[in-house]
């Protein structure tokens, strides 16, 4: 059960990321009137035919994956071992484990009122920066976040340049070349969005500002304005879907050995 709990993880994270590469392409190409993150995007489906029962299958999805990294930080199921680099990838997953888990519960939470469920999920990123702020070394925390977020970008434009994400497939040959490059291109396009949202928490919580804080997709409609934006917002869009895409093929796909019970 709690491998099929992470292949439907996977596939539900490949939802969400191909969701948001198709609206941030559809608004580089202006087709769409601005990007959008994670949350917008998963509540854009609400107003799709069955759209609930999608959202509720999303954070049945979300919530498996968030307990598969889990499993990753705290038991070691990718055997990744002890090493500082192996703990280094294990807190991250730690904090994986917290984001996935969360917007799980923020779609749970839209289901589960009257209100429109993009009210309920389209949560302004300044009122949970004014939050921290409001807590003591509220400001280094804040920069804390966003460092560690921007890190995240940067880690995933090393992986990509490095490969090796067709290592953990059982699959026949071109389908693990084919993973490969989309690995390559979701992880480089997922950092070139990351970065940018560190930097934006960071420097909310350096100066002590709430309002300089930023979502996924308000960050993104940033990028957009900037010169050559909508290329870059283009080949940022093409490089999410190719995270979703190389998400799909990690759900059917990808070894999952679940730890014994002790």
């Amino acid at each position: 059960m709690l491998e099929w709990a992470a292949r439907a993880g996977y596939a539900a994270r490949g939802f969400v990321y191909v969701s948001i590469g198709v609206l941030a392409l559809l608004a580089a190409l202006e087709l769409a009137p601005a990007a959008a993150g994670s949350e917008e995007a998963v509540a854009a489906v609400a107003d799709w035919p069955f759209g609930r029962v999608w959202l509720a299958a999303i954070a049945a999805g979300l919530a498996g994956f968030a307990a598969w990294r889990v499993l990753q930080s705290l038991f070691d199921a990718d055997r990744q071992g002890v090493d500082a680099k192996a703990l280094a990838a294990r807190a991250g997953q730690g904090v994986s484990a917290l984001v996935y888990g969360g917007l799980a519960l923020s779609v749970y939470q839209a289901l589960d009122t009257v209100a429109d469920a993009s009210e309920t999920l389209g949560g302004d990123p300044r009122q949970g920066a004014a939050r921290v702020l409001e807590l003591p070394f509220g400001g280094t925390l804040l920069l804390l976040v966003g460092v560690f977020v921007g890190g995240v970008g940067v880690a995933g434009l090393v992986r990509a340049a490095r490969g090796g994400f067709s290592r953990r497939l059982a699959c026949r040959q071109g389908l693990r070349r084919t993973a490969e490059w989309l690995g390559r291109l979701g992880y480089g396009g997922r950092g070139l969005a990351f970065f940018p949202l560190g930097f934006f928490l960071a420097e909310a919580g350096l100066d002590r500002n709430a309002a300089e804080a930023r979502s996924l997709g308000e960050t993104l409609q940033a990028l957009e304005r900037q010169p050559f934006g909508s290329l870059v917002l283009t080949l940022v869009a093409v490089g999410l879907v190719a995270f979703g895409l190389y998400a799909f093929i990690e759900a059917r796909y990808r070894r999952i050995v679940v730890p014994e019970p002790a």
